[in-house]
């Protein structure tokens, strides 16, 4: 799994990628002309406590890790966990993130 690491890189998927809304993460999803998918996650403080943030960060990246070889390649992926998931966090199961995340990429039309 490439991550993206650089302010620099999320600053142009946020000006330049598409934007789609779910349930519990916002995904925004720029062509990056690699021959492999990058990934960021972001949980900021709004969300949670730290203990929530990493829970959400952990399932994020789990939900890609186990999609990306069914993605579309040459993509940059920033999923951003919204409140309503830090609201859930407790009860949140990786099924929740997975059924959400699902429906926003098929909108997308990369999965």
């Amino acid at each position: 799994m490439h991550k993206l690491k650089k302010n620099i890189q999320y600053q142009e998927i946020y000006n330049k990628g598409d934007k789609f809304f779910g349930y519990y993460a916002l995904i925004y999803i720029n062509k990056n002309n690699l021959e492999y998918n990058r990934l960021g996650v972001v949980a900021s403080k709004k969300t949670g406590n730290a203990v929530c943030r990493a829970k959400l960060k952990r399932l994020f990246r789990e939900f890609f890790r186990l999609n990306d070889a069914n993605l579309k390649k040459g993509y940059d992926y920033v999923f951003i966990a919204k409140r309503t998931a830090g609201q859930k966090f407790k009860t949140l199961k990786y099924a929740d993130i997975e059924k959400d995340c699902r429906k926003i990429l098929k909108k997308a039309g990369v999965l």
